[in-house]
């Protein structure tokens, strides 16, 4: 797919908020994959994310995203670790920097490392400020993130606003893989108060409530991800918060043109 960033706009144009999936290759079953993704296409989501927090294999990465590319449509959207978090098979990569680790390889020297090997393979990237919210994650213990406390909107509005001032394209709040508690409705509130570029918020969304209020609160792009680990495939879950999503994202746009 060509421009997907110009896709994704277009998409959260349309329709208020848009869903992700993301996938982790070390999580998920290969043999399950296919019948899954096409699956989510047709319940709706707008793309499927592929990466996780401790990816090392890229022939694993390679199969896992040649595999989703040959039986859908929507993109597929690069989630990197580090550097054996890129695949050349994939249409896009969220090109981002942890802005609060504690340790400058997440911030600008593994990107700066990446940066040729994207160019070589002619991809889109998609400038992302990533901010870890809350303790205990797997993404901000390898991330060495000096995690943003779930009470302390003002300091993950002030990285978001940094993120928009520095030329990000995108904000993205997250809680973490498997987290018990997604980043709150009255933090993404105040983030997108402050914010003009697309808000992205995932880690710990599983229910129907949790995403509308997150939507609610101003999130442009849901993410969520453990719902296919823990098979939720087969109890519709996924169609109801994808439902709920679309709700509140339409209810979004009749809002703002009043």
């Amino acid at each position: 797919m060509r421009n997907v960033e110009q896709y994704l706009l277009d998409k959260i144009r349309q329709n208020g908020s848009i869903h992700f999936t993301l996938i982790d290759p070390e999580e998920m079953i290969s043999s399950k994959i296919v019948d899954i993704v096409e699956y989510l296409e047709m319940a709706g989501t707008t793309a499927i994310m592929v990466g996780g927090s401790t990816v090392a294999s890229i022939s694993q990465l390679d199969d896992i995203v040649k595999l989703i590319k040959g039986n859908i449509k929507i993109p597929v959207i690069l989630f990197p670790n580090n550097l054996t978090g890129i695949s050349k098979f994939a249409d896009a990569i969220l090109f981002m920097s942890l802005l609060n680790s504690n340790n400058p390889y997440f911030i600008t020297g593994v990107q700066a490392l990446g940066a040729p090997l994207i160019k070589q393979y002619g991809m889109e990237s998609l400038s992302l400020g990533y901010i870890i919210i809350g303790e205990g994650s797997t993404a901000a213990y390898i991330g060495q993130a000096h995690s943003i406390p779930h009470d302390k909107s003002e300091v993950a509005a002030s990285y978001a606003l940094a993120a928009q001032y520095l030329g990000m394209h995108f904000v993205y709040l997250e809680a973490g893989s498997g987290s018990k508690k997604p980043v709150n409705a009255e933090m993404v509130a105040m983030v997108k108060q402050n914010l003009e570029i697309p808000l992205i918020v995932g880690g710990g969304i599983r229910t129907e409530a949790e995403a509308r209020a997150v939507v609610e609160a101003g999130a442009d792009i849901v993410v969520t991800g453990n719902l296919l680990e823990e098979d939720t495939v087969a109890d519709r879950r996924i169609d109801r918060i994808l439902a709920v999503i679309r709700e509140a994202g339409k209810k979004r746009i009749k809002e703002n043109c009043h």
